[in-house]
C-alpha cells in the first residue's frame, strides 16, 4: 500500500503538469481568438489522439513492469514540453495563434502529444490498484485516485487560468517544464514489486485489439458497460466542448480559474467519500444512478445567466465523477484476468475517448455559426427565452439542456437492459485474481 501511495503522489505531480499545460493551451486559445471553433477542434483533437493510442499503451502496461511505463511516460511528456517551449521562444505569437498557419498545429500539437502520453500513466495506474491493493479494497483505492485527481484538478483550474492571465503563456510553459523534471526525477526512485510479464503469444503486435476483445467478451455483457460509458461520453463531449467558452462569457480568465479551482474541489471531495466509504455490493447500479443524476445537473446548471448556479452545478457534477469512474475501475479489476487489464483499459480508453471528439468536432461549429446566432436573434429568444432567460451565452445553455436529457434517457434506457443484469450477477460472482507480484 505504501508503494501504491508513492505511485498516487507521482501521478499526481504528473497530472498537475500536464492539465496545467492543457488547460492553459485553451485558455490562451480562446482568449486570443475568440473562437468556439477553435477549442473545440483542440480539444476534441486530444481526445482523438487518446482514442487512436489507447489501445497501443494498453499493451505496452501489460508487456512490461509498470515502473518502466511510468518513467518511459514521464520521459516523452519532459522532451515534448521542452521543445514547445523552445517553439514558443523561436516563433511569434502572433505566429502561433493563425489557426490556418503551420505553427499553430504543431505548437499545440507537440503539447498535445505529451499530454496525451500521460494517458498511459493512467491505465498503468489502474492496474497497480490490482497489483498492489487486496481486492476489498479496490473501490477504496479508485476513490483515492479519484481524489488524487480532484486535487490535480482544483491546482490546474486555478492557476493555470492565473498563470495565462499574469504570466502569459510563455511562462506557464517554464512552469510546466519544471514540474515535468520534478516527476521524472521522483519516479526513478520510487520501486514496484512487480515479477516481468510473460510474453502472450496471442499478441504479436502492440496493437493488440484482438486480444482486446478476447478478454472482454470472456465476462458476460462487460461490452455492455464499455459501450454505455463511450454513449455517456459522446455526449460528455458537448461539456468538453463548450464548458470553458460558457465560463469565458461569464467572467474573466482569472475569474473563471478561481470558479474552476473551486468547483472542482468536488473532485475532491467525491473522491475522499468514494476511498471511506467505497461504491456499495453493486457499483454497476450505483454508477448508473449517479449518471442520472449528472444528466439532470447538466439540464439545469446553465439555465439562467447566473455563475454561481452554473459553479455549484459544475462542483455537483464533478463531485459525482469520482464514484462513476471508480465503479467501471472496480468491475474491471475484478472480473478481467491481471494479465490484461492494460489493454481493458486501454480499449475502454480508446471507445470513450473516440465519442468526445464526435460530439466535440460537430457542437462547436454548430454552436458558433447556428445555434448561438439563432438564440442571439429576436425569433430565437422569443421562442426559448421562457426556459432560458436573458443573458449571454444563451445558446450554449439551450445545448446543455439538451444534452443533459440525452444522459437521463441513456439511463433509463440502461437499467431496463439484460446486459446490466448479467454483468451484475459476472461481478458479484468473479473470482479473486491471481497475481505474480514478487520480483522487484
Amino acid at each position: 500500500m505504501r508503494t501504491f501511495l508513492q505511485v498516487l503522489v507521482n501521478t499526481m505531480v504528473a497530472n498537475v503538469t500536464t492539465s496545467f499545460l492543457w488547460f492553459a493551451l485553451t485558455f490562451w486559445v480562446y482568449l486570443e481568438t475568440g473562437n468556439v471553433m477553435a477549442t473545440g477542434i483542440v480539444g476534441g483533437a486530444y481526445m482523438l489522439l487518446i482514442a487512436i493510442f489507447s489501445i497501443v499503451f494498453g499493451t505496452i502496461v501489460d508487456r512490461h513492469r509498470k515502473r518502466a511505463v511510468l518513467v518511459f511516460s514521464s520521459v516523452i511528456t519532459a522532451v515534448a514540453f521542452v521543445l514547445a517551449w523552445l517553439i514558443f521562444l523561436w516563433q511569434p505569437e502572433r505566429a502561433l495563434l493563425d489557426f490556418g498557419g503551420p505553427w499553430f498545429w504543431l505548437f499545440a500539437g507537440i503539447i498535445l502529444l505529451g499530454a496525451v502520453v500521460e494517458q498511459m500513466r493512467g491505465i498503468a495506474l489502474s492496474t497497480t490498484v490490482t497489483l498492489l491493493v487486496p481486492v476489498e479494497r479496490h473501490a477504496n483505492a479508485n476513490g483515492m485516485v479519484g481524489t488524487v485527481q480532484g486535487l490535480a484538478f482544483l491546482v490546474t483550474s486555478v492557476f493555470s487560468g492565473l498563470s495565462v492571465g499574469f504570466l502569459g503563456m510563455g511562462g506557464t510553459l517554464v512552469i510546466a517544464v519544471g514540474l515535468t523534471v520534478v516527476s521524472l526525477v521522483h519516479i526513478l526512485f520510487i520501486r514496484i514489486p512487480e515479477e516481468q510479464p510473460e510474453p502472450d503469444p496471442d499478441a504479436p503486435s502492440a496493437m493488440d485489439l484482438r486480444g482486446s476483445i478476447r478478454a472482454i467478451r470472456a465476462v458476460p455483457a462487460l461490452f455492455a458497460l464499455l459501450f454505455f460509458s463511450m454513449l455517456n461520453n459522446l455526449v460528455g463531449g458537448v461539456y468538453m466542448a463548450l464548458m470553458d467558452p460558457y465560463g469565458l462569457e461569464l467572467m474573466s480568465v482569472q475569474m473563471w480559474g478561481i470558479a474552476l479551482g473551486v468547483a472542482s474541489t468536488g473532485f475532491l471531495i467525491g473522491g475522499i467519500v468514494v476511498s471511506t466509504v467505497g461504491l456499495g455490493s453493486n457499483p454497476i447500479r450505483t454508477m448508473l444512478l449517479l449518471v442520472g443524476v449528472m444528466g439532470v445537473i447538466g439540464m439545469l446548471f446553465a439555465i439562467r445567466d447566473w455563475w454561481p448556479l452554473f459553479v455549484a452545478g459544475c462542483w455537483l457534477y464533478m463531485a459525482l465523477s469520482p464514484a462513476v469512474e471508480a465503479a467501471e475501475q472496480t468491475v474491471i479489476q475484478k472480473v478481467v484476468p491481471y494479465q490484461r487489464q492494460g489493454r481493458v483499459f486501454g480499449f475502454a480508453s480508446a471507445m470513450e475517448a473516440a465519442a468526445a471528439p464526435v460530439t466535440a468536432f460537430l457542437i462547436a461549429p454548430i454552436a458558433q455559426y447556428v445555434i448561438i446566432p439563432f438564440i442571439e436573434s429576436a425569433e430565437g429568444r422569443g421562442a426559448w427565452g421562457w426556459l432560458l432567460g436573458e443573458g449571454q451565452a444563451r445558446g450554449i445553455a439551450l445545448i446543455f439542456v439538451f444534452a443533459g436529457i440525452a444522459i437521463v434517457l441513456l439511463v433509463l434506457i440502461a437499467f431496463g437492459t439484460r446486459a446490466y443484469r448479467r454483468l451484475s450477477d459476472s461481478y458479484a460472482n468473479a473470482a479473486v485474481p491471481q497475481i505474480a507480484a514478487e520480483g522487484a
